[in-house]
């Protein structure tokens, strides 16, 4: 088995990753994590997408939600709403130690992709997880005269907001972190997560490096749509595809990503579609991507593994 490249936001991504683990030797997997939601609340360094991959992977996420650590209580959040703070991002006590190292960590010296090493050693994560950038790459959503930070945009305001734009402050200037374009340049498949490609995925493909390294390649670069009969299967992707002019279905998600999309799987309700994708140059699966199981994550992961 050679080595496999997986680009990977959020919580579509994490369980893909977790079915992709046990058809992939770990060692042999780099997980590229978006980094464009990362945030600074209570003087803390966040990586929201980062920790939801690390806590999939580590096995104990909170399966409900999808995010956070299972069991989690949330009694120092609770203090500080006491205490006048805002709390609309909900923070568990168990997720804070987390956020309270990596601070640590990057206060002492360490670049993010150091200190995201060393979080999934101590969590027991075999596979190797690497931020886009340890330069700051942040989402920023544009609704009208309106300008958020991704996740005022996400969690404090629901996502309520028209999306007019989406911009990555910080991608122009981002070095990919090392190990990275090495990974991309190595691999013999690229997998693109069911991510959302606008909010997920496009942080990533905005540091120029990573997307001229993704253009260049010879290997096959496999997507796994997130759109499921026009819905988003989580998350806002569904809203933000349509606002930013592509259609909310598979055929928009190939669009979207254009030349460096090679091969797309779709879930059977979508068949209609595949015609169209193909038409666009980029080959087409069939297959069922709703993961409702572990069992679900790695058929689909085999999937993913053997198509062309």
């Amino acid at each position: 088995m050679g080595k496999v490249v997986a680009l990977a936001g959020g919580v579509g991504a994490a369980k893909l990753l977790r079915g992709l683990v046990k058809v992939v030797s770990p060692q042999d997997l780099v997980i590229v994590g978006n980094i464009g939601d990362d945030i600074e609340l209570y003087g803390l360094h966040i990586s929201p997408d980062l920790d939801i991959i690390m806590y999939t992977l580590a096995g104990i996420v909170d399966e409900a939600k999808g995010w956070g650590i299972a069991g989690d209580t949330f009694h120092c959040l609770e203090m500080l709403g006491k205490l006048g703070f805002e709390t609309w991002f909900k923070l568990g006590d168990r997720d804070l130690a987390i956020h309270i190292i990596r601070t640590k960590m990057l206060k002492e010296g360490y670049t993010l992709s150091q200190a995201t090493a060393k979080l999934c050693k101590m969590l027991g994560v075999n596979a190797n997880l690497i931020p886009a950038s340890d330069d700051p790459v942040r989402t920023k959503i544009q609704s009208g005269q309106l300008l958020l930070d991704f996740q005022e945009y996400f969690v404090k305001r629901r996502t309520v907001d028209i999306v007019t734009n989406v911009f990555f402050e910080g991608a122009e200037k981002a070095k990919p972190a090392p190990g990275v374009i090495e990974a991309i340049t190595k691999a013999e498949r690229i997998i693109i997560c069911p991510s959302n490609p606008i909010l997920s995925i496009a942080p990533i493909l905005s540091i120029p490096a990573i997307r001229r390294a993704l253009e260049n390649s010879k290997a096959p670069i496999v997507g796994v749509s997130p759109i499921v009969g026009g819905k988003a299967v989580k998350g806002p992707a569904d809203k933000i595809l349509a606002s930013m002019g592509f259609e909310a279905s598979p055929y928009g998600i190939a669009k979207f990503y254009g030349n460096i999309l090679k091969h797309l799987i779709i879930d059977e309700i979508d068949r209609e579609h595949k015609d169209r994708i193909q038409k666009a140059g980029i080959k087409v699966t069939i297959a069922n991507i709703l993961m409702k199981s572990v069992e679900d994550a790695i058929n689909l992961a085999r999937v993913v593994m053997e198509v062309e």
